[in-house]
C-alpha cells in the first residue's frame, strides 16, 4: 500500500513538472514569436521611415538643383547684392540716387515745358507790332508759357520807357530765368559727387571690418578675407553706378538748360532789333 501511495506520488509529481515544462516552454516560444514580429515590424517601419527621408533628401537636391540652375532675373540679382552690401552705406547711396533721379525728373519736366518755339513767337510778336498793337504783343507774350515770352513781355513793359531801359529790363530779367531754369541743378550734381564717395567709404570700412575679424580669428581664412571684401567693394559699385546714372541725367538737363538759354538771348536780340524798327 506504501509503494502504490508512493508510486502515485511519483506519478502525479511528474507529471505536473512535464506540464509546467511544457507550459514554460510554449510561453518562450509565444514571447519569441511576438518579439521576431514586433521586430520586424519595428524593422518595415524604420526601412519605410529611411526610404521617406532619403526621397524628401532626393526631392529637396532636386528642387536646390533647380533652383540654381534656373537663371535669376536682374531684380533678384540687385537686391541680392544690395542685401549682401549692408544695408547702412548701401542704404545711403540708395538715398542718394533717389533724390537725384526725383530732382533730375523734376528738371526735365519742368525744361521740357519751358522750351518754347521762338520763331512762332516772333513772328506773332512782330505782326502786332507791325500794326502798332503793342497791349496785342503783350497779351501774346502772357499766353506763351515759357522764359522767352516771360523775357519779351518785360521789354514790352519798358518800351515806352526808352530802347536802353529794354536792354536792361530783359538782360536782368533773362538772368532771372536764367536761375529757374538752373534751380536744383547743384544738388543733381552733389549727389553725383556724394554716392561715389560713400561708397568707397564703406569699402574702408568693411575692409577694416574683415581685418578685425583675421585679428580675433588669430589666422587668415580666405573664406573669412573674401567675404568681407566683397561685401566691402559692392559698396563701392553701387555708388559708381548711382553717380553714372545721375552724370547721364545732369548732363541732359545742362543740354536742355544751353540750349533754351541760347533762344532766350537769339529772341532778347531780335525783340530789340523789332523795337527799333517799329518804334515810332
Amino acid at each position: 500500500m506504501k509503494k502504490l501511495l508512493s508510486l502515485i506520488a511519483i506519478a502525479g509529481f511528474l507529471t505536473f513538472g512535464t506540464s509546467a515544462w511544457a507550459q514554460d516552454e510554449m510561453t518562450e516560444t509565444d514571447s519569441a514569436a511576438t518579439e521576431e514580429v514586433v521586430d520586424s515590424a519595428t524593422a518595415e517601419e524604420s526601412d519605410t521611415a529611411a526610404v521617406v527621408e532619403e526621397a524628401a533628401e532626393e526631392a529637396a537636391e532636386t528642387m536646390v538643383s533647380e533652383d540654381e540652375e534656373k537663371p535669376k532675373s536682374f531684380h533678384q540679382v540687385i537686391k541680392q547684392k544690395f542685401i549682401e552690401g549692408g544695408p547702412t552705406f548701401m542704404g545711403i547711396v540708395l538715398i542718394c540716387l533717389i533724390l537725384g533721379l526725383a530732382l533730375s525728373i523734376e528738371r526735365i519736366i519742368y525744361l521740357n515745358l519751358a522750351t518754347t518755339n521762338t520763331e512762332k513767337l516772333l513772328g506773332e510778336v512782330e505782326g502786332k507790332l507791325s500794326s502798332g498793337d503793342v497791349e496785342g504783343a503783350k497779351e501774346v507774350c502772357r499766353n506763351t508759357r515759357g522764359p522767352v515770352a516771360s523775357i519779351f513781355y518785360q521789354g514790352l513793359e519798358r518800351m515806352d520807357e526808352g530802347i536802353e531801359m529794354v536792354e536792361k529790363s530783359v538782360v536782368s530779367y533773362g538772368s532771372v530765368q536764367m536761375g529757374l531754369l538752373e534751380k536744383g541743378v547743384s544738388w543733381i550734381s552733389l549727389f553725383i559727387a556724394l554716392a561715389p564717395m560713400l561708397g568707397f567709404m564703406g569699402t574702408v570700412i568693411g575692409m577694416i571690418d574683415a581685418f578685425d575679424a583675421i585679428q580675433e580669428a588669430g589666422d587668415i581664412s580666405p573664406s573669412l578675407v573674401a567675404g568681407g571684401i566683397k561685401v566691402a567693394l559692392l559698396t563701392t559699385v553701387f555708388g559708381l553706378i548711382t553717380a553714372i546714372i545721375l552724370q547721364i541725367f545732369y548732363n541732359l538737363i545742362i543740354s536742355k538748360v544751353d540750349g533754351i538759354v541760347n533762344s532766350m538771348e537769339d529772341a532778347s536780340i531780335s525783340l530789340i532789333d523789332m523795337l527799333y524798327k517799329y518804334k515810332k
